[in-house]
């Protein structure tokens, strides 16, 4: 196929929505025989995996790069000449993709990735609820665009919905459990860095992931306290010297990726992830793929993703203190963390983003077949 993938983030930033455009590339390129065209804000490389890249002029709000949805886009678009549009987790970029592919007759997929609409609700200030139902206005007009949304939990599913998104359909995410790899936990570099983060025996609490105020890391307080742990995180974003300050004793590993961040996963002895406004939570297959039982907020993504008592556990993010007997649980009982990681792993063995990329095309093919052939 001819696939124009329009995607509001790319290297060399680094993100979820990033990540999975990187993965899907992979699988398209390791198949072959397909023709991909990558358009996303600048800077970004010329090239991934002998796809073409194009950018676009872009702007920085909150320290990302934003694209400008300028008319561009469509000479774009028509001189590759495209089988589908791919606008991944569109809004501004991505909403004039799909204007533009709904203006040239080309079939479109729209990826929701992102829950936009809460995260300018929490940036809007005193105008946050405006913010926020003004957001989702947007984001129903803009998917009404796509020839089929597709959500990756199904949370999301029934959150779009609520709002009146038209065809929506669930796609997943894979994780690379060839890099995720719960054997690395007895790498001399693991061990070598359990024995910085922990030398007194500590259980290690880990977090990967945004520094951010959407991730609601300010949780974390809530565990600093208890005995016998070191907490760990991993990640860079605009709440790092907050955090610092509000974790004093925690270890702060930078932004990492690769072997670098598949070791750190394989370091935790426990999984944490706070945020409440999932709309999938790869962070927290990338763990279970590490062998690591997972403690997440019983909302959004993580809904799908964690079995409560068999690969970790949920935590009611309204009820205090809900996050601290969770991951107390798990800190007391090494036992259980054994037994859940060895479950989270058979979890996620077979979400490979080959299998998940595989299920992409077949979304492509139902939108580039005629309208009578997707009817019947």
């Amino acid at each position: 196929m001819r696939i124009a993938i329009v995607t509001e983030s790319f290297l060399p930033t680094l993100n979820g929505v990033t990540t999975s455009v990187c993965r899907v590339l992979d699988c398209l390129a390791a198949q072959g025989g397909h023709e991909v065209l990558v358009v996303c804000p600048g800077p970004a490389p010329s090239n991934y995996l002998g796809f073409a890249v194009k950018t676009v002029p872009s702007v920085t709000v909150r320290a990302f790069r934003v694209g400008l949805p300028t008319k561009q886009l469509e000479q774009i678009l028509l001189q590759f000449a495209p089988d589908v549009v791919h606008a991944a987790s569109p809004f501004g970029l991505g909403a004039r993709a799909l204007a533009a592919a709904r203006n040239l007759a080309i079939p479109s997929v729209a990826i929701y990735q992102t829950d936009m609409p809460s995260y300018v609700a929490q940036h809007g200030g005193v105008l946050g609820d405006f913010a926020h139902r003004t957001s989702w206005r947007w984001v129903r007009h803009l998917h009404s665009l796509a020839d089929l949304t597709l959500a990756p939990s199904s949370a999301a599913t029934a959150e779009l919905a609520e709002h009146g998104v038209p065809r929506v359909a669930l796609w997943g995410r894979g994780v690379d459990t060839a890099q995720f790899d719960a054997t690395l936990k007895t790498d001399p570099q693991v061990l070598a860095l359990r024995e910085r983060l922990a030398p007194n025996g500590e259980v290690i609490v880990g977090y990967v992931g945004r520094l951010a105020p959407e991730k609601e890391l300010h949780r974390l307080e809530e565990i600093a306290g208890l005995p016998g742990i070191s907490i760990a995180i991993v990640g860079e974003g605009p709440d790092r010297d907050d955090l610092e300050r509000l974790l004093p004793n925690a270890h702060f590993l930078r932004r990492q990726e690769g072997a670098t961040l598949a070791r750190s996963y394989a370091s935790f002895d426990v999984f944490v992830h706070t945020g409440t406004k999932e709309t999938f939570g790869q962070t927290l297959q990338e763990a279970m793929a590490s062998g690591l039982p997972v403690v997440a907020p019983a909302a959004g993504g993580p809904l799908d993703i964690v079995k409560p008592g068999v690969t970790g556990l949920l935590f009611d993010p309204s009820a205090p203190g809900a996050l601290r007997r969770s991951v107390g649980s798990l800190v007391a009982d090494e036992a259980m963390r054994e037994r859940m990681g060895d479950s989270a792993v058979r979890k996620v063995a077979d979400r490979s983003w080959a299998g998940m990329t595989d299920k992409l095309l077949d979304y492509y093919g139902h939108v580039t077949r005629p309208a009578w052939a997707r009817a019947a």
